[in-house]
């Protein structure tokens, strides 16, 4: 038997962080729409700062508060965010859509894995 300060502690000590994998064309173009919800949830503008506009109420620095959870600060500017994700893709065609849209300044480049030409439709080129 455990007891319950262990669960307790596992809790408190656990990372609250989370690493956002996007595989292949769907996958992309997903992951796109999610970080686009993602910046508008916690009031972060496509360049990655934190939108502070003459409306702001005191509810909005709320949104910071798990900012950590998807974003990661980046380490040349102080309070620019930078998602945690992972994108791959055979075919760099979606992923570049996705780095050439309003959003897609905010993605690492480090963290974007594409190969020169796709799988084509034939399942042997994508498994070797």
């Amino acid at each position: 038997q455990v007891s319950l300060h262990v669960y307790v502690d596992l809790l408190i000590k656990m990372p609250r962080e989370i690493i956002h994998v996007s595989v292949g064309q769907c996958g992309n173009q997903i992951g796109a729409v999610f970080w686009d919800h993602v910046l508008k949830e916690h009031n972060i503008k496509e360049d990655g700062f934190f939108n502070m506009h003459e409306n702001l109420q005191y509810e909005d620095f709320f949104k910071l508060d798990k900012i950590h959870v998807y974003f990661q600060e980046a380490t040349e500017y102080t309070d620019k965010y930078v998602p945690r994700t992972i994108m791959l893709d055979l075919e760099p065609g979606v992923i570049d859509k996705v780095r050439n849209s309003n959003i897609g300044s905010l993605f690492h480049p480090d963290f974007i894995l594409t190969r020169a030409s796709g799988a084509g439709n034939n399942w042997a080129k994508g498994h070797y």
